[in-house]
Order: structure tokens, then sequence, then C-alpha cells
């Protein structure tokens, strides 16, 4: 194989050939599906968005929100910094990792099966957690880390995925708007559960009134929201294999760079209200700053989402992971009041981008509509370990004393070692599809 090709199985009326076909990168990522027009607009399509956004505003907006439990848990003397941190990082990564299972689920026509499975045991286990003990760790673990993962897990996937059954030429916008669901419940349910833990209503109660508003908006988002393509039929498996996708080249390199920005670009989701706390500033700051640093992604996830529309999602998502890798160095200077604000509504706004634009940019090199799913989802599995080990690494990194410049190095190094291999994966595939919208 050379000269930017690709290789995928031949397609023949008689037996499979064993010998695989070689075509170019543009062959391969430009073939349109036969007889399937996507609408671009319509009320189903507008449901969709809303039914997305209400799933994302629960199940990642809550995972962000994780810096507000792990500052609580720390003052609990639940654990280390390091082994509470293992709880956001394990929901967080299931989020990611269960794509691969309800993506192919959602492919094959389970939408519904798996948006009522996973809404039932994500809000069964947030009602766990009202009664589970802050001070026993294994208790947290189970019901947010792996309960709660889970579930969001089986229901992020399909939001991502529902919007390319309705939307096109402005696929890029819709998945923005849907995911900026996710900043808006990160800013809902840090300060809700916030002033409802240090009140006089306390941890329990404070998760038991997240979980209401999350039965109620999952409920919602459960009705509202329909798949458009038809199930595929019994015998057919119009469905790429794990090996034909496992072996196209720049859709794996892509995935190594997301991987490696998102080994470290958690960090400040995670520690941002320690930072806060430990540096001494205001505590009407440190309580507020994971709500300002989703309030600030709202932009961030629409924003970038719409010029992606015009230019690619592979060419905006560079520059976007060189900045985001240039702010966690910034925050080395971050130490008083002016300069935290600052850098939480830069890092809020960059990050929120970059997260919005991983589910476009793993379907980007998806040769149908059909396909899409799989795709976000495979990427979503491989991308969930760095996730799930880059925070307890940074929370040792930290240790009792708080060093820092540990982890800021970590991550930083990480990152921009990550936005140099994205940046070399959109130079290929531009090649390969003979165009710079990639």
């Amino acid at each position: 194989m050379s000269d930017g090709s690709v290789e995928i199985g031949e397609k023949s009326s008689k037996a499979p050939s064993l010998e695989p076909a070689t075509i170019s990168l543009e062959e391969a990522y430009l073939s349109p599906e036969p007889d399937v027009k996507i609408p671009d607009g319509g009320l189903k399509a507008c449901l969709a968005i809303l039914g997305g956004w209400l799933i994302q505003f629960c199940t990642f907006g809550n995972a962000t929100s994780f810096g507000v439990y792990q500052d609580y848990y720390v003052q609990q003397g639940t654990a280390t910094s390091s082994a509470i941190s293992w709880i956001g990082s394990v929901q967080i990564a299931l989020l990611f990792l269960v794509g691969i299972v309800s993506g192919r689920l959602f492919d094959k026509g389970y939408f519904h099966h798996v948006s009522i499975v996973g809404t039932l045991v994500f809000c069964f286990c947030l009602f766990m957690l009202s009664l589970a003990d802050p001070t026993k760790y294994y208790q947290l673990i189970l019901s947010q880390g792996i309960g709660m993962g889970f579930g969001g897990g089986l229901l992020m996937c399909l939001t991502v995925s529902m919007q390319a059954h309705h939307w096109d030429k402005h696929l890029c916008l819709a998945m923005g708007i849907v995911q900026a669901g996710s900043s808006c419940g990160g800013i809902v349910y840090p300060i809700l559960v916030n002033q409802l833990f240090y009140g006089s209503t306390g941890f329990a109660w404070g998760v038991r009134a997240s979980g209401f508003l999350s039965l109620g908006l999952l409920t919602i988002a459960c009705c509202i929201m329909r798949t458009r393509l038809p199930k595929a039929k019994a015998g057919v498996n119009d469905q790429p294999s794990m090996k034909s996708i496992l072996s196209d080249k720049p859709y794996m390199l892509m995935i190594l760079g997301l991987s490696l920005v998102s080994w470290g670009i958690f960090f400040p989701w995670f520690y941002l209200q320690s930072w806060a706390r430990i540096h001494n500033l205001p505590s009407e700051l440190s309580f507020y700053t994971i709500a300002i640093l989703n309030a600030s992604s709202i932009p961030g996830r629409i924003i970038p989402s719409l010029m992606a529309d015009h230019w690619g999602s592979l060419t905006v998502i560079c520059p976007i992971s060189v900045i985001s890798s240039a702010l966690i160095f910034a925050m080395f200077g971050t130490t008083t009041t002016g300069p935290v604000m600052v850098f939480t509504i830069l890092y809020g706004f960059f990050t929120g981008a970059w997260l919005a634009l991983i589910p476009v940019v793993l379907s980007s090199l998806a040769k149908s509509n059909r396909e899409a799913g799989v795709r976000i989802g495979v990427g979503f599995f491989i991308i969930s370990y760095p996730i799930l080990t880059g925070t307890p690494i940074n929370g040792a990194l930290l240790g009792d004393n708080y060093q820092w410049y540990k982890t800021l190095l970590f991550s930083g190094i990480l990152m921009s070692v990550g936005s140099v291999i994205l940046i070399g994966t959109r130079q290929i595939v531009a090649k390969g599809k003979g165009t710079q919208k990639v």
C-alpha cells in the first residue's frame, strides 16, 4: 500500500475474495451512500437536537461537575486526591468506553431499547449515590463511577450518532448545539450541589435533587427523539468489520492524537476548584470555578462547530488543540483572582470546542451514514483509556504536598504531542481527499 491509499474489502456478487482491493483515500471517504437523503431540518431533526441536548445536560454535564465532588470528598477525608479522582475518571471514561456497544446497537436500530435502559441505569445509580456514605470510598466508586458512567455511556453516543440521520450540511453545528447541553448541565449541577452540600440540605438530598432533575429531563429526551434511517434488514450486514476500521491508518492516527490530548485535558476540570482553594482565592470564586468553566464552554461548543461546517472539523480542531495545550502551561501564572478568571474562561471555551468536535472528527472518515455510529463508538472506546488514567496520574503526581508543576508538565506535554499528531493527520487526509476542507 502506498501513495496515501487504504485497503478495504472488495464487494462482489460472487464469493468474497480474501484479497483486499486497494483504492485511494478520496474514493474511500467520498463515496456517497446510495438512495439516502438527509433532510437537514424539520421537526424530527430539531427534536433530535433537543433530546440530545437534554441527555448531554444530564450525563456529561454531571460528569464534568465532578470537581465539586472531588473537593467535597477530599474535605470529608474519603481518600487521597489521586484515589478520589478515580471515581470521576471511571465515570467519564465509561461515557466514552460504552460507546462501542451503544454505537453498534444504534446502527442496528435499537435506539429506544438502549436509551430506556441507559436512563434507568443512570438515574438508579444517581439515587443510590444519595444513599452512600461520602466517607466510604467503595460506595462512591460503585454508584457514581461505575454505575452512572455505564448508564450515561449507553446514552451519550446516541446523542451524536442520531444527528447524522437528520443533518448533513449543518451536521457540525447540530452536534455542537447538542453538546452545549453538557456545558449547561455543567453550570447547573455544580451550583446546585455546592449550595446544597454546604448548606442545611446536605449531601444526600443534594444528590437526590440532581437525581430528580435528571430523571425528568432524560424521560423527556427518550420520548421526543426518533431515528430516521430504517433498521438493517435481517441477514444483511452493511456495517464495516472491526478489522477494516482498525486498519484505517488515517483514522487510527487521528485517534492516537485525540488520545494523547485526552490524557491531560481533564486536569483543570477536576482540580480547578481545589487549585483556587489551595491558592487562598475567595471561597465565592472557588465554588463557582467549575460553573464558569462550563459556562464559557457553551460558545466554545457552538462557534467552532459552525466554523467546522465551512472549513472542516479536522482543520478546526488542530489549532484548538494547540491553544488548549498552551493554556495548560499558562496555568503556572494563574495564582490570583484575575488570572484564574481569564484562564477559566479561555480554557472552558477551547476545551469545550475540542470536546464538541471529537464525534464530528471521528465520523468524518465514515464512508456512509450507517457507519457513523460505529466509527464514533470505536473512537470513544479507545479514547476512554487515557481519560480513565489521566486524572488519577495527575492526582498521584500532585501528592499530599500539592506539587502542581508535575501535573501541569504531564498534561501540557502530552497534549502538545497529541496536537502535533492531529496536525499531521489533517495533512494526510487533506492530501488523500484532494481538498483542504477536511
